[in-house]
């Protein structure tokens, strides 16, 4: 005996925030698809659903969950032809599988159940074409599975979501989501349950509590206390949730995104039972851009992502992103949308307390899990490019990224301080002096040990840090003679372009350890320089003997000017030799201490504590 259970809907409403992509739903000529709420997608003229959000993951679902076929299931009204489309496992075009006549009056929708094995196929999608001079009406449609009732695994999923004083995004998500999940009814209903963890306590607990929402109030203890607070509502109660979905507040969600995740986890077979679901990022000001699903750390230290920006408009970048395999040694899923077992947490702990920076890079590094994506569960949210702060970027990062590697030695030590003093000399050689000095102090906090993440305000540390942020100006209110002289032409700043494209050669000479500070005044240049960085990474410009410099973000909207210090240079090359002499007399007892209070500060004990709930 088989039941039909169902993989994913067919979303037939554009979201807002990508009004001007319907190409993510369904492609169509302008005017031939209207959607009408209660009665369903108009469509004058053909609609092509084989696309980021509609087109059914075969190569997905067959690894994942072993399906052998899927089925089609369309409610459609009108005269015309529904077409089955797929992508073989060898091939980058779509071939027509099987067409199916439509001929129902226009009011009363037929439904077709359409069977299509997955075996050999990537992609499935379909394609809706009305007769000439008539008219097609998609009321509902959905792709599905008949599955033994025996192999259906239970699955209770919690979505754990934190916010610090961003109202407006976290209550239209609330909204969204209520929304979402009461529409779908049975499974997911009476299986989920989300937990709004409130950092800033400013949302009004009894308005939005209810069944399916409960607002947590919670200490500014960052992110990493947010989700640690959300992770222990999810499992307070032995067994009550099976998952816990962390997601950042300030995106922008898809409900169908939750469904397909509890559908997933439903359906999961061997190895994949156990898995991690990471949503991708999509941008927010470019929504077919998909930034980011799953990424993993390098020996080095280094970040990188295991595909780099798609195209979720394109066929063949659908294709690439299904395709590309995701189980990679040293693993990590961002928390902006994450599934993970309870049975993790509950084996392996809550989060490091970061605040923030690093703290789901650590629990992938600690938990090493298989990962599991499909095109469709995502979120949007805003790019990263022009949002450097070294508050964050330097201080936090350096600070958790030493003590994550003392803790589950997920990279050399020794290469990540090359990388601390190199990226150091890249501050000095482009005059950005604070930058220099937070990541010395995310430095020298690491070897105060663990006991200083213990008892530390992490709020006020990030206030304080906060105010020694460089300050950037709009770059139409600079000095426009000074742009000129320093390089900055209209050019520079039309360029889109967020990566270096400078040559091998000058990629390595970048990485020299030469500056400027040892000049003499007579052998620098009277004309200032310019330089325009994402970071620490330079992206086009020179510096070379300059003791002025215009600096730009890598949107090249912003900017500031900087000066030469010389007093200030040789207070941090002190400082930073007075630290790595530090770190080699007690580095080892330090990545001990830290290494040793691991189990402690990841305890339910330790956060029931730091959170201020012992009562």
């Amino acid at each position: 005996m088989t039941v039909d259970f169902k993989l994913s809907n067919v979303v037939l409403t554009v979201d807002d925030h990508a009004a001007d992509h319907p190409e993510l739903y369904y492609r169509a000529q302008a005017g031939a698809a209207r959607y009408e709420d209660g009665a369903g997608l108009e469509l004058t003229g053909t609609a092509d659903f084989l696309t980021y959000v509609n087109g059914c993951s075969a190569c997905k679902w067959r690894m994942y969950a072993g399906l052998q076929e899927v089925w089609l299931h369309v409610e459609v009204a009108g005269a015309g032809e529904i077409r089955i489309d797929a992508v073989a496992s060898d091939a980058s075009d779509r071939q027509v599988f099987s067409a199916h006549a439509v001929d129902a009056a226009p009011d009363a929708p037929v439904a077709l159940d359409i069977e299509v094995p997955t075996a050999g196929e990537d992609l499935i999608g379909f394609i809706a074409v009305p007769a000439e001079g008539e008219r097609l009406v998609i009321a509902r449609a959905y792709w599905y599975a008949k599955v033994d009732p025996k192999r259906i695994n239970e699955v209770r999923l919690a979505l754990a979501t934190t916010t610090f004083n961003k109202e407006a995004y976290i209550t239209a998500n609330i909204d969204l989501v209520q929304a979402g999940i009461r529409a779908e009814g049975v499974p997911i209903l009476g299986n989920f349950h989300m937990f709004v963890v409130d950092n800033g306590r400013t949302l009004d607990v009894d308005a939005l509590t209810d069944d399916l929402v409960s607002v947590l109030p919670n200490p500014n203890t960052g992110g990493s206390g947010g989700f640690a607070r959300g992770m222990m509502a999810a499992t307070e109660h032995l067994g009550e949730f099976t998952h816990v979905l962390v997601m950042d507040d300030d995106v922008h969600i898809m409900p169908e995104s939750l469904i397909r995740t509890y559908n997933l986890l439903a359906l999961a077979q061997g190895p994949y039972r156990d898995a991690f679901i990471n949503g991708a990022m999509l941008s927010l000001e470019d929504p077919v851009r998909q930034f980011e699903d799953v990424s993993f750390v390098l020996n080095s230290g280094a970040y990188r992502r295991v595909k780099t920006d798609l195209h979720m408009g394109s066929l063949s970048d659908l294709l690439v992103n299904e395709r590309t395999n995701v189980e990679v040694p040293n693993a990590y899923g961002a928390w902006w949308y994450s599934c993970i077992p309870t049975a993790a947490i509950e084996k392996n702990g809550l989060p490091m307390p970061f605040f923030i920076r690093c703290d789901d890079v650590e629990f992938g590094m600690r938990n090493q899990p298989v990962f599991m994506t499909m095109n469709g569960i995502c979120v949007w949210h805003e790019s990263f490019e022009g949002r450097f702060r070294a508050s964050v970027d330097c201080y936090q990062y350096i600070r958790n990224f030493m003590a994550m590697i003392a803790v589950d030695d997920c990279a050399s030590e020794g290469l990540f301080i090359v990388r601390i003093r190199r990226s150091v000399r890249q501050d000095l050689r482009d005059l950005d002096y604070s930058a220099a000095e937070l990541l010395l102090d995310g430095f020298e906090d690491y070897l105060k040990g663990p006991q200083f993440l213990e008892s530390l305000d992490g709020a006020e540390l990030m206030r304080q840090n906060g105010a020694r942020n460089e300050r950037l100006m709009p770059v139409e209110d600079m000095d426009p003679e000074l742009l000129r002289a320093a390089g900055v032409t209209r050019e520079v700043l039309s360029h889109a372009n967020v990566e270096s494209q400078a040559s091998r050669f000058m990629k390595v000479l970048r990485s020299l350890p030469y500056d400027k500070h040892y000049l003499p005044k007579p052998m620098l240049g009277t004309r200032p320089g310019y330089v325009v960085k994402n970071g620490a990474a330079m992206i086009e410009g020179e510096s070379l003997a300059r003791e002025t410099l215009v600096f730009l973000d890598p949107t090249r909207t912003k900017g500031t000017i900087r000066h030469m210090d010389r007093a200030r240079f040789r207070a941090i090359r002190m400082r930073e030799h007075e630290l790595l002499r530090r770190h080699r007399t007690i580095g080892k007892q330090v990545r001990q201490a830290w290494k040793d209070a691991f189990p402690y500060l990841t305890s339910r004990e330790f956060w029931t504590k730091y959170l201020g709930l012992e009562s």
